[in-house]
């Protein structure tokens, strides 16, 4: 009989721990079985140990509580409203957004309606104005960050394509090259590093050739030469020997098992003039539209790139400005903190330099840098953004809690981990969905809001319609805060007519969604004390 109250418990434990290793819808029930149940407990009674004891739902950083949660309910399709009111602080806090909508707008509503996925080309053809071979219309205004296989696992960066596949939208390899995971039907901007992992030769100096094989094999769609990011500008990597898989070093054409280095700087150029020069060379033996990535600082570069393209014979197709809030990169943390301009005032700075010489119509410009929040996206195109590219907001849609161990290789979810035992956790195909539905849900929302502003498109909005706050004492407009001229912001008028056109005969058929945000009856609302969090952190 006593043995019979001993292995009864024994024999339950075992139960879940057999049905928790074998589910695939949470990753870290998978990887930590029983144990892992804690967690979601220590979720569920969450929101009150922040409200009596720890932090507000909006104290969190670098992303609070309510803004993962608005990703997590969106990437499960589930109620992704918030009542009783905003938790910022509008009272005693400075630089909130404010959104001016319009009782009267240029066009009826036609789109965002319940469910639908919001499709949203960019309102530039990406090579176009320069005669690329291959130049194209992105579909999607949204798009994936650069994130490398090696910094991500293969199961994460396979979940992404899939769902970037799903929404028909692009992502960037980063620098790591293209992996067997991205080969899963999301097309791809192929990013270029110091390292020129994957086009480089066996001396690990640039390889046009091998660059060729890369674009003949996999569905690239455009080339970005990265010179620096917001998380560790100008600073250079190392994957150490250890993290240098017999897999990667195929993706990167590396030696296994040696650290894998990357440089501060490129050897293929050494200024801007030599730089166009790669570029030019790169378009012209791929056809594709060939871009730049950057962190801001020093505006010289900027200035003379202009100065240069201003000639007309030579010249990026876009310019990706990555702000210093950016983050999928670990780093120093003076990098993290104090180098690189945050995104709202570097691309201010740099789009200025662009308008002054009235190129800015013929460059496609992208941001990042917590741009996958809706209200810092409408800021970002009221500036003059045409696409925006979200990073650590696809990892939290594909299972990511925030735990920020992202630099230690034990990232609890499989998400950034060469750990095979942690990366089994995340189920590529389920959580390659949610990527999908949370970028069409941040695809809708943008259209919403671009309704309310009385335009048909977010890259309509501009610099008069957003407001920065000084607490209730002041507010100024975009505008204003950045200095932009008359007409900053905006595609040109050829761009504007032709995305409007392409916006009015879009007719979407409703998607069906679980207690869709607008109407949710049933199902379970994202802001339950009940949570939402545990059901959907993996």
């Amino acid at each position: 009989m006593k043995k019979s109250w001993v292995l009864a418990p024994l024999a339950a434990v075992g139960a879940v721990a057999a049905r928790d290793v074998t589910q695939r819808d949470r990753a870290v029930l998978r990887n930590f079985p029983v144990l892992g149940r804690a967690r979601y407990w220590l979720e569920a009674v969450g929101p009150e140990l922040r409200q009596y004891i720890v932090a507000g739902n909006d104290e969190e950083r670098p992303f609070s509580r309510d803004q993962r949660r608005w990703v997590y309910a969106s990437a499960k399709l589930q109620n992704n409203y918030f009542g009783f009111g905003t938790d910022n602080d509008l009272e005693h806090s400075m630089g909130n957004i404010v959104l001016h909508h319009r009782t009267f707008g240029e066009a009826q509503p036609t789109h965002g309606a319940v469910g639908q996925e919001a499709k949203l080309p960019s309102a530039k053809v990406l090579g176009g104005p320069r005669g690329r071979r291959h130049a194209f219309r992105p579909h999607s205004v949204v798009n994936i960050a650069g994130m490398s296989f090696g910094s991500l696992s293969g199961n994460a960066v396979e979940a992404i394509n899939r769902g970037a596949a799903q929404a028909g939208c692009l992502q960037n390899t980063g620098e790591g090259a293209v992996s067997p995971y991205h080969l899963n039907g999301g097309d791809l901007i192929f990013q270029i590093g110091t390292a020129y992992f994957g086009c480089r030769d066996e001396q690990g100096r640039f390889s046009m050739d091998r660059l060729k094989e890369q674009v003949a094999r996999a569905p690239v769609r455009a080339l970005e030469v990265k010179l620096s990011q917001g998380a560790k500008p100008g600073l250079g990597g190392v994957l150490p020997a250890a993290k240098v898989s017999q897999e990667i070093a195929d993706t990167r054409g590396v030696p296994m098992g040696q650290d894998c280095l990357s440089p501060s700087r490129h050897a293929e150029f050494t200024d801007v003039d030599s730089m166009l020069d790669f570029v030019e060379l790169l378009a012209a033996e791929t056809g594709l539209p060939v871009g730049i990535k950057s962190a801001v600082g020093d505006l010289d570069f900027w200035r003379e790139l202009t100065d240069l393209m201003e000639r007309g014979d030579r010249g990026v197709d876009f310019v990706s400005i990555d702000g210093g809030e950016g983050g999928t990169g670990a780093s120093p943390l003076v990098f993290t903190d104090s180098v690189s301009l945050p995104f709202r005032l570097g691309f201010a700075r740099v789009y200025a330099e662009f308008a002054r010489r009235g190129l800015h119509e013929d460059v496609t410009f992208i941001g990042a840098g917590k741009l996958g929040l809706p209200d810092n996206a409408i800021a970002a195109f009221a500036l003059g953004a045409d696409l925006v590219n979200v990073g650590r907001e696809a990892m939290l849609a594909a299972g990511c809690i925030q735990a920020q161990k992202c630099h230690t290789g034990g990232c609890p979810t499989g998400v950034a981990t060469q750990n095979q035992w942690l990366a089994r956790g995340l189920d590529p195909v389920s959580k390659g969905e949610r990527v999908a539905n949370y970028v069409s849900t941040l695809r809708r929302d943008l259209l919403k809001v671009a309704e309310t502003c009385g335009v048909q498109h977010p890259g309509l909005i501009g610099p008069n319609s957003v407001e920065l706050l000084n607490t209730l004492a002041d507010g100024r407009m975009l505008e204003e805060v950045y200095g932009y001229q008359p007409g900053w912001g905006y595609p040109s008028a050829t761009d504007r007519s032709e995305i409007i056109t392409i916006m009015e005969r879009v007719d979407e058929e409703e998607a069906e969604t679980e207690g869709p945000p607008e109407t949710a009856e049933e199902g379970e609302p994202s802001d339950d004390i009940a949570g939402d969090l545990p059901d959907t952190e993996q």
